[in-house]
């Protein structure tokens, strides 16, 4: 795929602002604060609908207007697509498809894949449980727009049985909570936490090798990267067999059987504490936990390694490569690195590269790359 043209209008800094992308590669210039991320950030949104940097979309419209545009050309294999997002700052936001205003947020997902790399992502690493979620979250949506739904579903029902938890734990005064209607809501988290458990499980289990592979590519043969799944209902032994035909009825079993043995816990804490909401993803390289005792070389690498891992993954189930951002990433890594990442790149993804210099690349990267000087939301250079 191919972006071809973007336009922001009272979107960040920018008040109106198009732009032609006219090579494989664009190079993004700049100071700091000046725009460079708010670009990438509207891609970003356009291919997963959500922001690393923001949950309120008020936050990203401009100051002194009521909504916000992102509209864009995009090139793919089976034609062309016309997107077009529009952002409130009060009120729910509208998603356009080639002049189609679409009645579920979740329908546009899969119109544009990307794989956003910035210094945040190192969050991966050293951050709490919560960061792994939502990058693991973010990929399966983009891999399969329908999981957005399931993981919905599961919210939405994780919500609501904590609210009976907490409004007649508060009413009772120390009295058993009514057990046929925690039992319903017991069943609701268990069929529901399932789906997100397995998918979370089949994902990991094909992203898995990949991000192994590369790791030890980068790292010279040096490491040895070991990626588990860890989830607050515990899988059967080995993993993918909870990928086959019996597997949902074996862990809502499992699961519910989980809720029993905490239901006091959950009584006094007042909320639930089973289920993939509590789910983690553990990184040891040499069989050394990366959180606490990699070095920030090794974990660079290590979110190097998932980040490539993603781009192979994506390209291979939607059948062509995403668009590939790179949010100031290569002043986080050192020579050995960039260049692992520039030659993976070549032309096979297309790229938008933000930096406040030029040194990190070489002269045939500037040769064909489309350089774009950001100065205060507005962009000069190549094809404006």
């Amino acid at each position: 795929m191919f972006l071809q043209h973007l336009h922001l209008q009272s979107f960040r800094n920018y008040q109106h602002q198009s732009v032609a992308f006219s090579a494989p590669k664009t190079i993004l210039l700049g100071d700091n604060a000046q725009g460079k991320s708010n670009l990438l950030e509207a891609v970003e949104l356009l291919a997963t609908l959500k922001s690393h940097r923001t949950s309120r979309d008020r936050d990203l419209v401009q100051e002194g207007s009521a909504t916000g545009h992102i509209k864009a050309q995009l090139k793919r294999e089976l034609g062309t697509n016309e997107l077009n997002l529009v952002l409130r700052k009060s009120g729910r936001r509208a998603v356009i498809r080639n002049g189609e205003t679409l009645k579920r947020q979740q329908d546009f997902l899969g119109s544009l894949n990307a794989v956003q790399f910035s210094s945040l992502d190192l969050d991966l690493v050293r951050g709490g449980p919560g960061e792994r979620r939502v990058w693991i979250d973010t990929l399966l949506t983009q891999l399969e727009p329908i999981y957005a739904y399931i993981l919905q579903q599961y919210n939405q029902v994780l919500k609501q049985r904590n609210a009976f938890i907490k409004q007649h734990t508060a009413e009772e005064d120390g009295k058993p909570l009514d057990a046929t209607q925690m039992a319903l809501w017991d069943a609701q988290l268990a069929t529901a936490g399932t789906r997100v458990i397995r998918r979370r499980a089949r994902g990991l289990d094909r992203l898995i090798p990949l991000a192994q592979s590369w790791h030890q590519a980068i790292s010279g043969d040096a490491e040895k990267l070991v990626i588990a799944y860890e989830p607050n209902v515990p899988l059967t032994e080995p993993p993918t067999a909870d990928l086959s035909e019996n597997a949902p009825t074996i862990i809502q079993q499992t699961f519910l059987e989980k809720i029993q043995s905490r239901a006091v816990a959950e009584y006094h804490q007042r909320t639930s504490l089973v289920g993939p909401h509590r789910d983690d993803i553990a990184f040891s390289i040499n069989q050394t936990p990366a959180r606490q005792y990699g070095s920030q070389g090794q974990q660079r690498t290590l979110v190097l390694a998932l980040k490539l891992a993603e781009l192979e993954l994506i390209e291979a189930v939607i059948g062509e490569p995403p668009l590939l951002l790179l949010d100031d990433v290569l002043a986080e890594l050192d020579l050995k690195r960039q260049n692992q990442l520039l030659e993976t790149i070549e032309d096979r993804f297309q790229t938008l590269i933000t930096t406040t210099h030029l040194g990190a690349f070489d002269a045939r990267w500037l040769r064909e790359s489309q350089i774009l000087t950001v100065h205060k939301g507005s962009l000069s250079g190549d094809a404006l």
